[in-house]
């Protein structure tokens, strides 16, 4: 019987984290296929481990889980290079990147399938098919091409989370020693990456989950939550958590009760929500996820424009006078609510665009003199393909075009796109570029995350010294002085690297 290999490509800063999503598919062949793991973040030169093992001939399956960015830095590589030293085995992937850009990734002639969506089912399914040579057009969350078409099988409905397979930390412990995988953040001394649920019940028209789960979301109980976390405090010294789910605050009943189960554990944890959503618990729910460990949120405000949020599409409920209140809450909690922003978002010409960006500056500084804490995020805004929203359609109409090439996409004008920071779009001028940026730099110096557990306090009120003119003046241009101290220091930027 064939063996399946998975891949996790290396990410930003070569962080490692527990690999999930490969994890994820490995429990649910596990007991069905002998599979082994290869990590990007934990082999300096992952290509040749790779090799070691397809080179046995006992490998004929490989995924790989693919989140566009710097993960592609590998991932084109290696699947290329797989194809080109090994043509019989069979190449699937996983993850955002290859369920929003399918067409360019089946089109490379190096990926043979793309998982679209969940693959705990799926998955194991497509082995099986292909090890019996059975016919796989009625596995749902398929893609791939047949006789020169693109052929999109049908979308499963999410699963419920407690029925499937636990993750087999055990055995990823015997292949990379999972202690080294909880590392020291702000969090704690050994934090843990984990998920919780699937999806989003929403449909923001710039975010790469909407096409994929189509406002669909579920998520493990409490109770499961609660016993993964004691597993893996107790088996390898977890004692902070970091919930990557899309929108793990969906249910205030569930955090509700977490919060209840968590609360004795002395554990830290940090987790991803809607303003609107979470703005709705009660007051004693806010209090007891404070007390229970819940020190940091992280919340797309997006910009202060309402007609920007409608056509964002967020729900409906957010609005600026929102984003403000919550942030002036949230400060009586001792819950720092992280802020992200997405500047640059498309408008009819480049006076619009600029006085949008000057709008959007200006409306963070007013959510930094409400609460100081609040820790801000920037983005520049870059496209997803969310066909049929007001805001994509104003995309393509600029001439706006996702490259026609899978190896286009590590290309040094696509290099930053997916990390939102430089995305290239046509309403998008050099001098808008560089405004958005100088800001950013300006602000993180006076205002350094707390998150970069290692600038101490004299660097700290040295940046905010030499950041202050600046920021008090609103004079960001070209801060050399503060981007040189920030290189030097390595200041930490958690939207590139995480905690």
């Amino acid at each position: 019987m064939n063996k399946v290999l998975l891949f996790n490509p290396r990410s930003a800063r070569y962080k490692p984290r527990i690999p999930n999503s490969v994890l994820t598919v490995a429990a649910a062949i596990d007991g069905l296929y002998d599979w082994a793991i290869v990590d990007g973040n934990r082999e300096l030169d992952p290509w040749q481990k790779i090799k070691s093992y397809l080179s046995t001939g006992e490998y004929k399956y490989v995924g790989f889980s693919v989140m566009p960015g710097p993960q592609l830095k590998q991932a084109i590589p290696f699947a290329k290079q797989i194809k080109a030293e090994f043509p019989q085995t069979i190449m699937i992937w996983g993850g955002y990147f290859p369920s929003n850009q399918f067409r360019v990734v089946l089109e490379s002639g190096w990926v043979d399938f793309i998982v679209n969506g969940p693959g705990d089912k799926c998955f194991p399914a497509l082995i099986t098919a292909l090890e019996n040579a059975q016919p796989y057009e009625m596995i749902s969350n398929l893609i791939y091409r047949q006789d020169g078409q693109i052929i999109k099988t049908r979308k499963d409905e999410l699963y419920n989370q407690d029925e499937l397979a636990s993750l087999p930390y055990k055995k990823l412990d015997q292949i990379y020693p999972l202690k080294r995988y909880l590392g020291k953040t702000y969090l704690g001394s050994r934090t843990i990456a984990y998920h919780s649920s699937v999806g989003c019940p929403f449909t923001c028209s710039f975010c790469a989950v909407v096409p994929i789960y189509n406002a669909r979301w579920k998520g493990k109980s409490a109770t499961h939550i609660y016993q993964d976390i004691k597993f893996l405090k107790y088996h390898f010294g977890g004692n902070a958590i970091e919930f990557h789910d899309n929108n793990f605050f969906v249910s205030e009943k569930r955090t509700v009760e977490f919060a209840k189960l968590i609360q004795k554990e002395n554990i830290v944890w940090w987790g991803e929500g809607r303003i609107d959503t979470i703005d709705k618990y009660s007051d004693e729910s806010l209090r007891l996820m404070r007390q229970s460990g819940c020190r940091m949120i992280f919340f797309g405000a997006e910009t202060g424009n309402d007609e920007i949020l409608r056509k964002m599409d967020k729900g409906g409920t957010q609005s600026s006078a929102q984003i403000r209140a919550f942030a002036a809450r949230m400060a009586r909690f001792d819950i720092i609510p992280e802020y992200s922003f997405v500047l640059g978002t498309p408008a009819d010409t480049p006076e619009q665009v600029m006085k949008q960006i000057d709008q959007d500056i200006a409306f963070i500084k007013e959510i930094k003199a409400i609460n100081p804490r609040t820790e801000i995020i920037i983005y520049v805004y870059s496209p997803v393909p969310t066909e049929g929203s007001d805001m994509y359609n104003k995309v393509m109409e600029s001439g706006f075009r996702f490259p026609e090439k899978l190896e286009d996409w590590i290309g040094p004008q696509w290099d930053q796109f997916d990390l939102r920071k430089n995305p290239l779009t046509p309403w998008l001028s050099p001098e808008m570029i560089d405004k958005i940026k100088d800001f950013e730099t300006v602000l993180n110096a006076y205002y350094p995350t707390v998150s970069d557990i290692r600038l101490g306090t004299i660097k700290r009120k040295l940046m905010r010294t030499m950041a202050a003119i600046r920021y008090k003046t609103g004079i960001y241009w070209k801060p050399y002085e503060l981007k040189a101290l920030q290189l030097w220091w390595k200041y930490r930027q958690p939207e590139i690297e995480g905690f």
